[in-house]
């Protein structure tokens, strides 16, 4: 057929793309996927030979397909066609033109296998293990803070809206109608996000946003020297930041012992805490109620802003360029979909980490 690719044209514009930077080439290079085999086989375990039909797809292939899904904030289905129609994506997969792509089915059951064996904890931590050995160790103290990820929100009466509150399933909830209950999501919860307004350049106050959102909530902690998600929690999107602090946020092998955070993270408790355990604070002080913030605690603020911005980064970057968002419905799936960005996350700066140190 006129115009047809053959091997050797295949070949050469692989080699353009590469020229050119191929960043899923370098991510490659510097994630070695093979250290998540183990992790992976332990959860989908070993189909009986005796079934016959076609051989199951690569568990690997199958967790390179969805750290493309997180990176690029895609469907299963859209990474199944991108993967079939892409050749730098096929040549990440390790697969030729020839041959079979997992479809979109495939992937979510891969998926809930993930979820259902709670093999997504142990990934994250091979991978932060991997970072280490590769010599990015946490170092510079840590920087936590927390964000918003929408989820589809819900249309319920005020009935069905008392009985999520009050703990109720979405089986319980919608007995007789199971297909409209496995739509329901009642772990996801309502929170307001408020936006400071600026003042005016002549000096008069604007009026600060409140916006209502649906979803889940990402807690992190960063390591300030490498940018490095270390630790992780989530939760839905109503629950309170500052609790988070004292369930396992911090990490205590980090080199340096100052945590920098926000004024959701300041109290008594989490003060006490940091200082039980060798921390050094530099959270953010809150305002004094009914005064104004002295002169001097505004300026402590700022100069902790300074690197607390560094977390912020994280999350623009996963909105903005991944756009992360939450396509599922439950607690345990937006886990999942939230574990899986971040590791995305992690490998695209260790991609860049690398890029930094080597040689011009």
């Amino acid at each position: 057929m006129a115009g047809q690719l053959g091997f050797w044209s295949i070949t050469d514009r692989l080699a353009e793309i590469s020229a050119q930077g191929d960043p899923l080439e370098t991510l490659a290079a510097a994630v070695d996927f093979e250290m998540f085999r183990p992790v992976l086989e332990g959860a989908l375990g070993r189909p009986p030979r005796w079934k016959g039909g076609r051989p199951p797809f690569e568990p690997v292939l199958k967790f390179r397909m969805l750290v493309l899904q997180s990176l690029h904030g895609l469907s299963l289905e859209q990474t199944e066609y991108l993967v079939r129609d892409r050749l730098s994506w096929m040549r990440f997969c390790r697969l030729g033109p020839e041959d079979r792509v997992p479809d979109a089915n495939t992937l979510w059951d891969f998926r809930e296998a993930l979820i259902a064996a709670g093999a997504l904890d142990d990934l994250f931590k091979r991978l932060d293990h991997a970072i280490n050995a590769a010599g990015y160790l946490p170092r510079g103290g840590q920087i936590v803070d927390a964000s918003l990820v929408a989820a589809p929100r819900q249309r319920n009466t005020e009935a069905e809206k008392a009985a999520i509150r009050e703990g109720k399933s979405a089986a319980d909830i919608w007995p007789d109608k199971p297909a409209k209950a496995a739509q329901k999501d009642t772990q996801a919860r309502w929170t307001i996000k408020h936006s400071k307004a600026k003042a005016r350049a002549d000096g008069a106050l604007q009026v600060d946003i409140a916006i209502p959102v649906f979803g889940y909530k990402s807690h992190v902690s960063i390591d300030r020297r490498h940018g490095i998600i270390r630790r992780q929690i989530i939760t839905d999107a109503s629950a309170y930041d500052g609790a988070r602090l004292r369930e396992g946020l911090i990490q205590t092998a980090n080199t340096g012992r100052e945590v920098w955070a926000d004024t959701a993270y300041r109290s008594a408790e989490n003060e006490d805490w940091l200082t039980d355990h060798g921390m050094v604070s530099r959270i953010h002080r809150k305002k004094p109620r009914g005064r104004p913030m002295s002169r001097r605690t505004s300026r402590a603020n700022g100069r902790k802003s300074v690197i607390r911005a560094k977390v912020e980064h994280v999350f623009a970057h996963q909105k903005a360029r991944m756009g992360m968002t939450i396509r599922t419905i439950g607690l345990a799936r937006a886990r999942a979909a939230i574990t899986l960005a971040n590791m995305a996350y992690n490998m695209s700066r260790w991609r860049w980490l690398d890029s930094r140190a080597a040689p011009a």
